[in-house]
């Protein structure tokens, strides 16, 4: 009878609760805890074929739609690099022939790559953890210890790969050994002045 009354008790403390708009006391259940929601997705991961839903090899429309346009693209069957509209911050895309090939993370970028490196982070960190899965290259206007860093998913077969169905990482690398940029995608992340 007085667990009845506890039980009845609380039922109407929650029904009264509900009428004033005031969301019902926790419960505590002998049963397993609900687990948390999950958080929605994030486009925070940077791999050798995108970011988020952009992938290397969208159209320029399918690209806008996913992060939208950005008034400085005019024809888009040049090499275009910019920064769309709903990208995250830092983050930058090139196009070329109208497809995407590159995507660029640069400062104010907080995205990883998915071994976990971005910019700001050491070069001699990204040599240790790829091992010899990493391809070192001087830097192009730098001195040492500037350098590249490549690190190819699929496709790497020579020094300077050109097979477009290649997908790789490539970190630059200052002369403070630190990372001032990272490029996913295909050939294009070879690129040291953008489009040329």
């Amino acid at each position: 009878m007085i667990r009845f009354a506890a039980v009845s008790a609380l039922a109407l403390l929650t029904l009264a609760a509900c009428d004033r708009g005031e969301k019902p006391a926790e419960t505590v259940s002998s049963g397993a805890a609900n687990p948390p929601a999950a958080a929605p997705a994030v486009e925070t991961v940077l791999t050798a074929d995108g970011l988020g839903v952009v992938r290397i090899g969208m159209t320029a429309a399918e690209v806008a739609t996913a992060w939208g346009a950005n008034a400085a693209v005019s024809d888009p069957m040049s090499c275009q690099v910019y920064h769309p509209d709903k990208a995250p911050e830092g983050v930058d895309v090139m196009l070329q022939d109208g497809h995407l090939t590159r995507i660029t993370l640069g400062k104010g970028s907080s995205v990883k790559t998915d071994r976990g490196f971005g910019v700001g982070d050491s070069g001699i960190a990204i040599k240790q953890t790829y091992g010899g899965a990493v391809f070192a290259q001087p830097a192009k206007y730098d001195p040492a210890p500037a350098e590249d860093l490549f690190a190819w998913a699929k496709g790497r077969s020579t020094a300077y790969v050109v097979d477009p169905a290649a997908r790789g990482i490539r970190y630059e690398v200052g002369r403070d050994g630190v990372v001032s940029r990272v490029h996913a995608g295909d050939p294009s992340i070879q690129l040291v002045e953008n489009c040329g």
